[in-house]
């Protein structure tokens, strides 16, 4: 149970209890509600036209050319879910959620994936998440490969994540610190940067 305290004004106020399955729905409602109304407009589903944008300023901002999104997860810390054994006990020996986003060069959110188990790494919680099967499926739109700027090479469009990302034909990662020459020591500057 909660208590809400509701002042009406200076001489009269009342108090009332709220359960705690009351709280939670009207949590579920409001951010609902939140989401209905500002997605479109802070949040919209990526299209072909808004993925060449993001090219465009990963190009200028940054000099990645080719590049649809930078990738990344966090850990949300909880408190342990009843008997939910080590589902949420994370790497870094607390309980948590995973959050999984793609950002444009300009650091705004691009897609969201929340909800994963604690447990799970960046790259598996990327193998369970909807940008995963739409990547795989070619469900997401984004353009036809490029040549790249100063080039005759053609390559395709991807997204750039951190080691514990998959390599694919769609997701760039830093080469292993084992094996950096100049070069590659170079190319992981450019990719972190990005």
């Amino acid at each position: 149970m909660f208590l809400l305290q509701v002042p009406f004004n200076r001489q009269l106020s009342f108090s009332m209890r709220i359960s705690k399955s009351t709280i939670t729905s009207i949590i579920k409602k409001t951010t609902r509600a939140l989401w209905t109304a500002l997605q479109a407009q802070h949040m919209p589903s990526p299209t072909e036209e808004i993925f060449q944008e993001i090219v465009k300023d990963f190009n200028i901002r940054w000099n990645f050319p080719n590049c649809v999104g930078s990738i990344d997860g966090k850990h949300i810390r909880i408190k342990c879910p009843p008997n939910s054994g080590s589902q949420y006990f994370n790497y870094k020996h607390y309980h948590s959620i995973a959050l999984q986003t793609v950002v444009d060069a300009n650091l705004k959110f691009v897609t969201a994936d929340v909800g994963a188990y604690g447990k799970q790494s960046d790259g598996g919680f990327f193998r369970y998440s909807a940008l995963y099967q739409s990547l795989e499926t070619r469900s997401l739109k984004l353009p036809e490969d490029m040549v790249l700027p100063s080039s005759e090479v053609t390559l395709p469009y991807i997204f750039v994540g951190d080691e514990a990302y998959p390599l694919t034909t769609y997701l760039m990662k830093p080469y292993s610190k084992r094996t950096l020459d100049r070069s590659k020591a170079v190319f992981n500057y450019r990719l972190s940067r990005a």
